[in-house]
C-alpha cells in the first residue's frame, strides 16, 4: 500500500495546534508505541482544583434504544423518543460525574442529525451541566481542542466503528473506514487521539458490546454497555434503570480514577488510510496520476506529520468517496413515477447553474456561512 500520494497531499489542510501541544506539553516521561501505532502517556499530576468534564455524545448507542429511526431527523415522532434516550442517558452520566468530583461539565453534539437546534434538548438536561456553543460552525473533533480547557474526556451513546457489525456502525458516515498507523479507528478512538494532543484522557464510555470490543485498546476506560447488537439493526436491550444506575457508578469511578486513565497520542508521522464499502466508492479516484489505490480499489493511503494532517486528509478523501452516494438516489428516481421529470429538472438546473456562472451572473456561497443569532453545538 502507497505511504504518500500527491493528490491527497493536496487535499491535505494545515496543522492548526503547535508542535508543542500536539506532542502533549507536561506529560511525563515518554513512552513506547504500541502495536496501533501510539504513545500511552500517564496523565499529568492533579494538585487538586477545579476538575473540567467535555461529554460528547453520539445517539446511535443509547440505552432502549432498537430502532435506527430514533437518533435520524427525518423521523420526528422517533426522532422524539430519541431526543428522550440520549438525556435520560446524559443526565445519568452527568449526574455520575459530579459525584465522583468533577466541579464542571459541558455537553458537546457529536452526532448531527440535521436537526439545527441541538440534539440534546436543553430543557431536559441536568441543570448542573451546560451545552458548549460557538457562534460559527465548528468541528467537533478538533476546532475545541485546546490546552488546560478540560481535564477529562466522555463519550455517551457511541457506536463501533465501520465492519464491527455493531447497531448502526460506522466511522464518521456510511460505508468509511478510517485507519491511522494500521489502526481501524472508531469515532471515540478519534476524540481521544485528538484531545491526547493537549494531554487529556478519555475516561468513559456508553455504546453497545461491539464498540466495547473495538476499545479494547483503551482497557482504563470505565464502559458501559447499553445493549446488545445482533445486526447493524437490531439488537438485545438491557433494563434501562440497571444501564443508568450503572452509567452513574462508572462515571463517578471514572472521575475518582482518572489518574489511572492514559494520553492516547498518535505516534508521528501518521500514515493513514481509507477504506470503503458500499454505498462509499473510490472508483473515481482510477486512473489519476500519482494516486495508487489497492488492488481492490478500495482503499488508499497516505502519510502526513501529525494527526491534524492526517484528519484532515482523511476527511477530504471521505468527500470523494461519497460522490457514489448519488447512485441510491439514481435508483429512487428510476423507480419512481415522477422520477423522470425530476432527472429532467435536474439536467436543466445544472445547464443553468453552468451558464449563470459562465455568464458572471451567480458566484458560489462561502463554504460555512453562519447565520446571525444562530448557536452551534456541534456536528448539526
Amino acid at each position: 500500500m502507497p505511504r504518500c500520494i500527491s493528490l491527497i497531499a493536496a487535499l491535505t489542510l494545515s496543522a492548526t495546534l503547535d508542535g508543542c501541544a500536539s506532542r502533549g506539553a507536561g506529560l511525563s516521561a515518554v513512552a513506547a508505541p504500541n502495536a496501533e501505532g501510539v504513545l500511552l502517556t500517564p496523565v499529568a499530576s492533579r494538585n487538586g482544583g477545579p476538575l473540567r468534564v467535555l461529554v460528547y455524545h453520539d445517539m446511535e448507542g443509547l440505552a432502549g434504544q432498537d430502532d435506527y429511526r430514533t437518533f435520524n431527523y427525518s423521523h420526528p415522532d422517533h426522532y422524539a423518543k430519541g431526543r428522550a434516550y440520549l438525556a435520560a442517558d446524559i443526565n445519568a452520566v452527568v449526574d455520575g460525574l459530579f459525584a465522583g468530583g468533577a466541579t464542571s461539565v459541558e455537553i458537546i453534539d457529536a452526532h448531527g442529525s440535521g436537526n439545527p437546534a441541538p440534539d440534546l434538548d436543553p430543557a431536559l438536561l441536568d441543570k448542573r451541566a451546560t451545552q458548549l456553543t460557538r457562534d460559527a460552525p465548528f468541528r467537533h473533533y478538533v476546532d475545541v481542542v485546546a490546552p488546560d480547557a478540560y481535564d477529562a474526556i466522555v463519550a455517551v451513546g457511541m457506536h463501533a466503528k465501520t465492519g464491527s457489525r455493531g447497531f448502526a456502525s460506522h466511522t464518521v458516515t456510511l460505508g468509511m473506514g478510517l485507519s491511522m498507523n494500521g489502526h481501524a479507528m472508531t469515532e471515540t478512538e478519534i476524540v481521544a487521539y485528538s484531545w491526547g494532543r493537549v494531554g487529556v484522557p478519555v475516561i468513559f464510555v456508553s455504546g453497545d458490546d461491539r464498540l466495547q470490543r473495538d476499545l479494547a485498546t483503551m482497557p482504563w476506560i470505565q464502559y458501559v454497555v447499553t445493549k446488545q447488537a445482533t445486526s447493524p439493526n437490531t439488537v438485545v436491550l438491557r433494563d434501562v434503570k440497571q444501564v443508568h444506575a450503572e452509567m452513574k457508578a462508572r462515571a463517578a469511578d471514572a472521575v475518582r480514577g482518572i489518574a489511572n486513565a492514559k494520553v492516547v497520542r498518535v505516534e508521528e508521522p501518521v500514515r493513514a488510510a481509507l477504506k470503503v464499502v458500499g454505498p462509499a466508492s473510490l472508483a473515481v479516484l482510477r486512473g489519476v496520476p500519482g494516486v495508487a489505490l489497492s488492488a481492490d480499489g478500495n482503499e488508499v493511503a497516505f502519510e502526513a506529520r501529525n494527526f491534524q494532517e492526517a484528519y484532515d486528509g482523511l476527511n477530504a478523501l471521505i468527500g470523494v468517496a461519497r460522490l457514489a452516494y448519488p447512485a441510491t438516489t439514481n435508483a429512487v428516481l428510476r423507480e419512481h413515477a415522477d422520477g423522470p421529470r425530476i432527472a429532467r429538472l435536474q439536467r436543466e438546473r445544472l445547464m443553468e447553474r453552468w451558464f449563470d456562472i459562465e455568464g458572471g451572473r451567480w458566484t458560489p456561497p462561502p463554504a460555512v456561512t453562519p447565520t446571525p443569532g444562530r448557536k452551534y453545538y456541534g456536528a448539526q
